[in-house]
């Protein structure tokens, strides 16, 4: 595929890569040689989010980076479903297309519910897990986010998302730490894919499955001792105003033995603390 006019090739020189799958085409990143790394993002980013990490990574390692359908450079099509469970099933099949064994899966934000059921499933193909602010919970007991998600599900929710781009305007935002760090050339790289009210479906829906797909969360959560077998890493930002720090006391309190890296800084900290993330990752590689 040839690279769209807006996407700086500076910032993100990689090769382009497609998998046709049953409701669309997914683009990911497929760079270096060696032992495969996963890299799977949330809303409302795309591989994009990955890219100081695979320009290091992937100097040792191969960097696979998809894009969800609905995301990115990835097809955005009208009748898929969004939900984190076919998100999971398309990335399966891409690890699977791929012929990848033991990787190592760096997870963020819905990337997390999304690799957590490949992981859960695979436990035997996953060397490593590298864990950055996320969940693998039911979100119903969770007020505020399930208060939230119920409202963004409506029509008002909707509009918000798909007419007046509320989760790049808005969201993206509220995730850095610092503003000063989402420059304007950086928040248009994640604008862009999300240029029409259709391509902003996939991430409205992401918005409504907080509250929708707490089954499925719930049911993840509930397979947790299968993670005992993978060698884990979770590094948070502590800063992050989108989930809450007792996030992370859950994941302590669930895998006591596991290390934690606390960064000073906000939801996207592979974006914010980029060479702290990749030399963290590179540390668990290691051993």
């Amino acid at each position: 595929m040839n690279s769209p006019k807006w996407l700086d090739r500076i910032l993100y020189p990689f090769a382009h890569h497609t998998l046709q799958l049953p409701a669309g085409q997914m683009h990911y990143v497929d760079e270096g040689e060696g032992s495969p790394i996963v890299f799977v993002h949330g809303t409302p980013t795309w591989s994009f989010v990955w890219r100081q990490q695979i320009k290091s990574l992937c100097r040792t390692h191969r960097c696979i980076a998809p894009d969800h359908l609905g995301f990115g450079l990835s097809d955005k099509p009208e009748h898929f479903n969004y939900t984190p469970e076919a998100h999971a099933d398309n990335l399966e099949q891409l690890i699977n297309s791929l012929q990848l064994k033991n990787i190592t899966l760096v997870v963020h934000d819905f990337g997390g519910p999304i690799g957590f059921h490949y992981a859960l499933r695979h436990p035997e193909n996953v060397q490593q897990l590298v864990i950055l602010n996320t969940w693998m919970w039911s979100l119903a007991d969770e007020k505020r986010i399930a208060k939230v998600s119920g409202f963004m599900s409506n029509s008002i929710g909707k509009f918000l998302y798909q007419r007046m781009a509320f989760s790049t305007k808005v969201l993206l935002p509220q995730g850095y730490y610092q503003r000063k760090n989402l420059t304007k050339d950086i928040q248009r790289h994640y604008q862009k894919p999300h240029d029409s009210s259709v391509a902003r479906f996939g991430s409205w829906r992401f918005a409504a499955a907080l509250k929708e797909s707490s089954p499925y969360f719930a049911q993840l959560w509930q397979q947790r001792n299968e993670l005992q077998k993978i060698n884990m890493l979770i590094i948070w930002g502590e800063n992050d105003r989108l989930l809450p720090l007792h996030f992370l006391d859950k994941w302590q309190k669930a895998f006591p033995d596991t290390r934690i890296i606390k960064l000073k800084t906000g939801h996207f900290l592979q974006e914010e603390k980029g060479s702290e993330v990749t030399e963290a990752i590179r540390e668990v590689l290691q051993s």
